[in-house]
């Protein structure tokens, strides 16, 4: 009995490519879609920068290691918001950058050791609030998942999202940053 038939039946074929022009012209549209997303996204953000141009660069952390309270604490830096608007990103000064990071209290303040972007120190008269959420700058997690820390900064108040690694050592840096906050007679005066 003779197979060729079935052979040729399993081999795969495909129709030739015809009307090339069209298919080069559908492939540039989808390119220049995309790069008009692309450029959207990059004037938006150039924009918020522009806007929040006035804000100044926060404090970097002394060179040394703080009197630690707390910390090292190993996590995520989140991001930056106006305060109550867990959406408007704070885009200047590598506030709006998520990163990983370590946070440490200090009698001084909180520092904020990021890595790939600008480190932030939040001096302990500038502390207003920290509480927990479920999320920051466009962030959403499980219920008391973020650490929000209310700060001010050239006069207007901030939101800034840390996440720990770890949720047992996140409990102790929300305490320690609330008893710094109360050292300062500024406890709860961020809340939302």
């Amino acid at each position: 009995m003779r197979w060729d038939w079935l052979l040729a039946a399993a081999q795969p074929s495909s129709a030739p490519v015809t009307q090339w022009p069209l298919r080069i012209a559908l492939v540039l549209v989808v390119v220049a879609v995309i790069a008009l997303v692309l450029l959207g996204m990059r004037a938006g953000w150039r924009r918020r920068a522009r806007l929040q141009a006035d804000l100044p660069a926060p404090a970097l952390p002394p060179s040394t290691s703080l009197a630690s309270v707390v910390g090292p604490v190993p996590g995520v830096f989140l991001g930056s918001t106006a305060h109550g608007d867990w959406l408007d990103r704070i885009v200047v000064h590598d506030l709006g950058v998520r990163s990983r990071a370590t946070a440490e209290v200090g009698a001084q303040g909180i520092a904020l050791r990021r890595q790939g972007a600008r480190d932030v120190f939040i001096p302990a008269e500038a502390l207003h609030d920290a509480q927990t959420g479920r999320g920051i700058a466009g962030k959403a997690y499980e219920r008391d998942g973020v650490l929000v820390l209310t700060w001010e900064l050239g006069g207007r108040l901030v939101d800034t999202g840390f996440r720990a690694d770890v949720g047992d050592e996140q409990g102790e840096l929300h305490e320690a940053i609330l008893g710094l906050a109360a050292e300062h007679g500024r406890a709860g005066e961020g809340l939302r």
